[in-house]
């Protein structure tokens, strides 16, 4: 296909595309939210607002848990998680665009998976509550694979899962810095869907290219301009 994308250096064009979850194909941040606070009161902390959710959330719990509650994590994990299975597929929607961009890709004959910092279990539940599991060949979650992204692990489980290896020809899809800093790692194409706002903006992710949101995604791929 044609690449396509923000005016800069050439990106080829993919052979496969991985997404991030949350914040690039979905909003789920009304339950991430309502889990983080339901540990922060459990443990005397301060609770965080929806807004500061989806600015410091980035790396997987088992990752910022121990650093965040201490001895005590365990126990805050399993607050969170009973509080998140409780509401999250009834507070989940999909992001602006991403159900077209997600058929685009598909329509061009191209593999999909997807690789997250939520919990495996979390995310198959929601990409079937959706009726988007098919889409994907492979959904990654954290916990699935030996580290959690911005590890390389993930994605060469992903991979894997889809027959293909790392490449500039494979683009990971994900809204914000630290996502670009996993696909770079990984030996992928970064790719931003939105402004990344919420994380210090565009200068700070440095995508290989941005598109402001699923739409334009799936216009490139619909062989339109997608710019940002």
């Amino acid at each position: 296909m044609e690449t396509c994308g923000a005016a800069g250096p050439p990106v080829i064009g993919p052979r496969a595309v991985l997404w991030d979850w949350d914040n690039t194909l979905v909003d789920g941040w009304a339950a991430i939210a309502a889990g983080l606070n339901a540990a922060f009161r459990a443990h005397g902390l301060p609770e965080w607002t929806l807004e500061e959710v989806r600015g410091r959330v980035r790396r997987s719990l088992r990752e910022t848990f121990p650093e965040m509650f201490g001895a005590a994590w365990e126990q805050a994990r399993d607050t969170f998680y009973a509080e998140v299975r409780a509401r999250h597929l009834a507070v989940l929607t999909p992001m602006p665009g991403a159900a077209a961009a997600i058929a685009a890709v598909a329509a061009a004959g191209l593999p999909q998976g997807v690789i997250s910092n939520k919990q495996g279990a979390l995310l198959r539940a929601e990409a079937a509550h959706l009726g988007w599991d098919g889409c994907f060949g492979c959904l990654v979650g954290a916990g699935d694979a030996v580290a959690d992204k911005p590890d390389p692990a993930p994605f060469r489980m992903a991979l894997a899962a889809l027959g293909l290896p790392a490449g500039p020809e494979v683009w990971y899809v994900g809204d914000t810095a630290l996502d670009m800093q996993a696909a770079r790692g990984a030996g992928c194409t970064a790719i931003l869907l939105g402004d990344a706002a919420h994380d210090g903006g565009i200068a700070k992710a440095l995508p290989d290219r941005a598109f402001a949101d699923g739409a334009a995604l799936a216009a490139c791929f619909a062989g339109r301009s997608g710019r940002v």
